[in-house]
């Protein structure tokens, strides 16, 4: 009898050890995630999004600015996001903490910067310092340009202004969207105009433009030339409801090339997202590893031959 019942044993381990388990609940397949309209979160959501669907689950992408992106994890229509810049946000988050909505997943990129900057002939020509642009209001016509409406960088220049900071009482935000304000540096650059405007690494900006970033912002922007990490957030709950999905998104971390080559592949090159990151993917390989890393497919088998298979490698 005894051998009997080992023998079943040994063929239910084996049944069981060839069936695939779910990693993660049905309710987890599609993972929602935010953009805001910045180039820097298209590029990792879109590296982000060939890696889960190589693993089998959907990405579903909302264009939403910074405090409807926010409101959206509060009220569970969001589950991640890769873009709280620290500490430009932490306003937002620590409403989001007071209001226990968000858990810190990781910090995807360090080294960053985000603070106003000008053409490097305007440098040149003696801005090189926040305390210098009022003298040379009538050059920039009294107008800082900033990127999309309800930023939380465009309330901080708001705000300087505001309490007449630098001498800056009676300056504009013109706020747009990130290529609307590149635009309009590079019809300013083109033509030797004067402009200062928001500006930040990883961007190819920096290359595509000489750009020189302003020194005194600290009090507003950070030290360091606004020096910032940027981390993943997700809803509070989703990791403890999606942890297969949630360790793949603790894995990802990023750098500045890695970012400044995607956004170049986007904005210079003209390429869909999508296609920018299955592009980087197939030339870089060995990213895969560590971003997989205890991570499985949708349906429990291993993650790193999945999406090696789907990316064809």
């Amino acid at each position: 009898m005894n051998r009997f019942l080992r023998a079943a044993c040994a063929l239910s381990a084996l049944l069981a050890a060839s069936t695939a388990v779910a990693a993660d609940a049905p309710a987890c397949k599609t993972v929602r995630m935010s953009d805001p309209g910045w180039t820097d979160i298209t590029s990792t959501n879109a590296i982000a999004g060939v890696l889960l669907s190589g693993l089998g689950y959907t990405q579903d992408v909302k264009t939403l600015s910074v405090p409807i992106g926010y409101e959206s994890m509060k009220n569970k229509n969001i589950d991640v996001f890769l873009g709280n810049w620290m500490p430009a946000q932490q306003k937002f988050i620590d409403a989001l903490n007071e209001a226990k909505a968000v858990e810190v997943l990781a910090t995807n990129l360090t080294g960053a910067k985000f603070t106003l900057a000008v053409p490097t002939y305007v440098a040149e020509a003696g801005v090189k310092d926040f305390r210098d642009l009022a003298a040379n209001a009538d050059k920039f016509g009294k107008q800082i340009y900033g990127i999309e409406p309800g930023a939380p960088a465009n309330a901080n220049i708001q705000k300087m202004i505001d309490a007449d900071d630098f001498s800056l009482k009676g300056w504009k935000v013109v706020e747009s969207g990130e290529q609307a304000m590149l635009a309009q540096v590079k019809r300013s650059s083109n033509g030797k105009g004067w402009i200062v405007f928001l500006a930040w690494a990883p961007h190819p900006m920096n290359e595509a433009f000489p750009i020189t970033y302003l020194s005194g912002g600290d009090a507003y922007f950070g030290p360091n030339y606004g020096g910032a990490d940027v981390r993943t957030l997700a809803r509070t709950g989703w990791p403890a409801e999606c942890p297969n999905a949630a360790t793949l998104f603790r894995n990802l971390k990023f750098d500045l090339p890695i970012e400044n080559a995607m956004m170049g592949k986007i904005l210079d090159e003209g390429q869909e997202p999508k296609a920018a990151a299955t592009g980087w993917l197939k030339a870089h390989p060995d990213a895969l590893g560590p971003w997989l890393a205890g991570v499985t497919t949708f349906d429990g088998k291993p993650g790193l031959p999945a999406v090696k298979a789907a990316l064809g490698l």
